[in-house]
């Protein structure tokens, strides 16, 4: 692993730790070098084989694997990355960042700034495709996959389905997500300080200036949904410490009931073992997903307001980072897609 002291890169080794398939190896944290690994990990003392400490970024290292994860900043993927793939072929390589998400150049240039290091398959699997089947089928056997963004799963898992059967306008979608503060990294910053966050909330990313729009309407043309497809995203930092809950609302389209929205919502995700789609009633909440990769999911088509309201709730470590990039590795090496991943959340 590569940025393994950081949140995404320690929640994928405490997976990973606990995985009947998969051996820990290098620890690799540049600014954390040499340090003991317990001492920022304290939850993986007592595991078999764990490395005693984290090692520097040195590809070769990290190259005689069979499979890295990359868990760095943003835009620091696609060099060491490079070196990986050039140092062993064979490597399968999944990137936790965002450098190899966006199929567009222009994209990354304005939302990044800076020069697009390319594609990879994009690792949600559960996304439907609108060819048919879902984005699982690109992921087998692939040796470079780019994980998704948190707030992106959930609102692509959303909207998606609803989407593709005609039952929400496309134009002028919008959601608000409130989002647990290790979305922001381990990384100390002064307005992350428990005095800053305890007991109010704070939106962080308005309307369009979230990083993520471009990759969710990229997801939602994926499954079908037109190029006049628009999202007005919202993220709001509250004080708990995991969780996402998408609110992601749009105008219903004639002939859409509650019924409808959660027909779409089964057909797409009836068998997958990560998707709970929420019976008629029922609402997605962030206590029973917290510590697990499973995704809930409720809707409900307002007859009154015309609006209809699709609830994603996720655990933003886990299905949103560290469990989606598990996946990817269970479906890249040919290993059960569920195994090792845990399906049953800490609540309360």
């Amino acid at each position: 692993m590569a940025g393994a002291s950081g949140y995404a890169g320690s929640e994928a080794a405490r997976i990973i730790a606990g995985h009947p398939g998969l051996r820990l190896g290098a620890l690799a944290a540049h600014s954390n070098a040499g340090q003991p690994v317990t001492a920022l990990m304290p939850q993986l003392a007592g595991v078999p084989g764990l490395a005693s400490e984290f090692t520097d970024l040195d590809p070769e290292r990290l190259a005689a694997h069979d499979a890295v994860v990359l868990g760095l900043p943003h835009g620091a993927s696609a060099e060491l990355a490079e070196q990986l793939a050039a140092t062993n072929p064979d490597l399968v390589i999944v990137d936790a960042g965002a450098d190899f998400r966006l199929a567009s150049a222009a994209d990354w240039t304005r939302w990044y700034g800076s020069e697009h290091a390319g594609t990879w398959a994009y690792g949600l699997p559960e996304l439907p495709v609108a060819q048919g089947g879902h984005q699982r089928e690109r992921l087998a056997g692939q040796h470079h996959i780019a994980g998704p963004g948190c707030n992106a799963s959930a609102v692509a898992l959303g909207l998606a389905p609803v989407l593709a059967a005609g039952l929400v306008d496309p134009v002028a979608l919008s959601a608000a997500l409130p989002v647990g503060t290790s979305g922001a990294g381990r990384k100390p910053k002064p307005d992350m300080l428990f005095s800053e966050i305890s007991g109010g909330a704070r939106p962080y990313s308005i309307g369009g200036r979230h990083r993520h729009v471009p990759e969710i309407l990229q997801s939602l043309r994926t499954a079908g949904a037109p190029e006049t497809t628009s999202l007005s995203l919202t993220a709001i930092l509250v004080p708990m410490s995991r969780g996402i809950l998408a609110v992601c609302t749009g105008r219903s389209l004639p002939g859409t009931t509650t019924g409808a929205l959660l027909e779409a919502l089964n057909d797409a995700y009836g068998h997958e073992p990560f998707i709970s789609v929420l019976e008629d009633g029922q609402m997605a909440a962030t206590h029973p997903v917290v510590g697990s990769n499973m995704v809930q999911i409720s809707a409900e088509a307002d007859p009154d307001s015309g609006v209809s309201t699709v609830l994603v709730a996720i655990d933003n470590l886990v299905k949103g980072t560290a469990g989606a990039v598990v996946q990817c590795l269970n479906l890249a090496l040919g290993l059960p897609e569920t195994q090792g991943l845990p399906r049953i959340g800490l609540a309360p």
